[in-house]
């Protein structure tokens, strides 16, 4: 690394790339952690990168130029948040009367394709979680309603497997203050977390291709029953950032059956890809006025078992193409 830093230093943009490359994709979904927008993360690794490419003279290799770079980008994500103020969605009154009302949440799916690279074998020995199992939905949701400072401290504590020095180091704070943090991080994301659950079939396996074709042929269908038999007694479906939540199978029915009647006489078709580690799919109905499917939304499965336990809608178009999905397509 000395020779490229060196280089790197000296203005040579090919060498800079040389040393960060390795971080990018994981330096990205950090930033999707902390912050639960794709969007913004992308905007925020650019920022990372670019201000590490201006501060490069500052590091002076008492850590590693992996743990500087996850130190810009986590007080690069800090700052986001502090400055953002995001206005409080309108919640919808044309649907069926939910089982509650949440918070809203301000998240987005993140493309599996974007976690091809990152081994789970990058987080360091103090970590709780595994790589994938820390960009499930539930788990990227949990993490959102903690103060920013507690979630970035667990991400970097429990996630990443940063020493307490390290992270102390990084957020200009103290071990004890770190550890006060994460405590109270933990106890907050243990309370919000689902249950334990069966386990999901594995990606890609037979078991989940049957399952999901199950669930798609039905879907397309607007076979309301044919989906609640396939949902768990507890399903939950949410759309992000609308608080409202429909729990069960009689909400989930409801809510179904309001939504196809709707759309009813329109084709609708369910493309398959994939989303934080989770089976999804992007949605189309077909248009009024000529045999074309319009993007509708992406719909992020978590399973248990041979069941659906929830159900997640995301409305935004702009991630589309890293999902690998059209914006509309011939029926």
């Amino acid at each position: 690394m000395t020779d490229a830093l060196t280089r790197a230093r000296a203005g040579d943009e090919l060498a800079f790339r040389e040393l960060t490359d390795p971080y990018r994709r994981e330096l990205q979904l950090h930033c999707y952690r902390i912050l639960g927008s794709f969007q913004d993360a992308e905007d925020l690794l650019q920022e990372t990168l670019l201000a590490a490419w201006r501060g490069l003279e500052s590091f002076e290799g008492r850590s590693s130029l992996r743990a500087w770079l996850y130190r810009i980008a986590t007080n690069r994500c800090l700052n986001a948040l502090r400055d953002t103020r995001r206005q409080v969605p309108e919640t919808r009154r044309d649907l069926p009367q939910p089982t509650r009302l949440s918070e809203p949440l301000w998240l987005e799916p993140y493309p599996d394709v974007l976690l091809e690279g990152i081994s789970d074998t990058a987080p360091g020995p103090e970590a709780r979680y595994e790589t994938r199992e820390a960009v499930a939905l539930a788990f990227v949701a949990g993490l959102q309603h903690l103060p920013p400072r507690q979630r970035a401290v667990l991400v970097l504590r429990d996630v990443l497997g940063f020493a307490a020095s390290e992270v102390a180091e990084m957020l200009d704070g103290t071990e004890a203050s770190i550890n006060s943090a994460l405590q109270r991080a933990r106890s907050t994301l243990d309370a919000r977390m689902p249950p334990s659950r069966e386990r999901a079939p594995l990606p890609r396996s037979a078991r989940e291709r049957e399952l999901l074709g199950q669930f798609a042929e039905a879907f397309e269908a607007g076979d309301v029953d044919g989906l609640v038999r396939m949902l768990t007694d507890d399903a939950l479906l949410s759309m992000p950032p609308q608080p409202l939540e429909y729990e069960g199978h009689e909400a989930i029915r409801v809510f179904l059956s309001d939504r196809f009647a709707t759309h009813a006489g329109r084709r609708v078709r369910l493309i398959p890809t994939r989303a934080n580690g989770q089976p999804a799919f992007g949605h189309y109905i077909e248009d009024a006025h000529a045999p074309i499917g319009r993007y509708f939304g992406v719909l992020v499965l978590t399973l248990e078992g041979d069941n659906v336990a929830a159900i997640t809608r995301f409305g935004d178009s702009a991630i589309l193409p890293a999902l690998g999905l059209p914006r509309s397509l011939r029926l």
